[in-house]
């Protein structure tokens, strides 16, 4: 059975030059007693206009995956990284017992997504990743940019979580990926596709937690978001933002 979650501008917020729209992405799912999808707990879909200027603050107990789809925003943090994120230089941050970091936009707007994952525990290693790819999204064909532990990936998540993309071209067709007892979200970055007679547009999401979604197809230039996630992963409640 699929099940979709259309864009709600209602849980849009805004703070001066950003604005945020707030995902629950175990919303998807009928009757769901938590709002988090497994351990994938939150989802800002975020525009920063030039001169953004989110402040030195604190996670813990975050898995932290910055998606950047446009644009750029710099990324500093008390390691010592001064680095510039971009759809061709992504980041995730491990935030296990504490990473203190703050982001800027001081050249052009940006729109992203800020993906808060539960680690499989507390307090583990903290640490910081960067995955380059100098060619950006890739067109007609997924990228995996982030996999569990132990999974030749370019970034590593502490949690049982594949994050994969792709930039389709109007009228292309692709499968999904899957994997054996992980379940489906797919989010719609950009663009419009259809799934057998399901019409997605920008900001919505489908899910299958059982048979696997079906083909989709692009009816316009649309970049998609695909995570697999195993529901029943062990997950700790810790997390700065994750945990709630």
């Amino acid at each position: 059975m699929f099940n979709v979650l259309r864009a709600a501008p209602k849980t849009t917020f805004e703070y001066g030059p950003f604005k945020i729209r707030r995902m629950r992405p175990g919303l998807i799912l009928p009757d769901a007693g938590d709002e988090a999808f497994g351990p994938l707990s939150v989802i800002d879909h975020a525009t920063l206009d030039v001169g953004t200027m989110v402040t030195l603050h604190e996670h813990n107990n975050d898995e932290i995956l910055s998606y950047l789809w446009r644009g750029s925003m710099v990324h500093e943090d008390a390691a010592g990284h001064r680095v510039a994120l971009s759809p061709k230089k992504l980041m995730m941050m491990n935030a296990g017992k504490s990473i203190w970091h703050e982001e800027s936009t001081p050249l052009v707007a940006t729109e992203m997504l800020q993906i808060f994952i539960r680690p499989r525990k507390a307090d583990l290693e903290s640490r910081v990743q960067f995955m380059e790819r100098p060619e950006g999204i890739g067109v007609d064909h997924w990228t995996m940019l982030a996999a569990p532990e132990g999974i030749n990936s370019p970034l590593e998540i502490h949690q049982a979580v594949y994050v994969y993309d792709i930039r389709l071209e109007k009228d292309s067709t692709t499968a999904i990926p899957s994997h054996p007892g992980f379940a489906q979200w797919l989010y719609v970055m950009d663009g419009e596709i259809t799934l057998d007679e399901y019409r997605l547009e920008k900001g919505d999401a489908i899910s299958d937690v059982a048979s696997g979604l079906p083909v989709a197809k692009a009816s316009r230039e649309s970049t998609l978001v695909c995570f697999l996630v195993l529901l029943g992963a062990e997950a700790s409640l810790a997390g700065t933002i994750s945990g709630t």
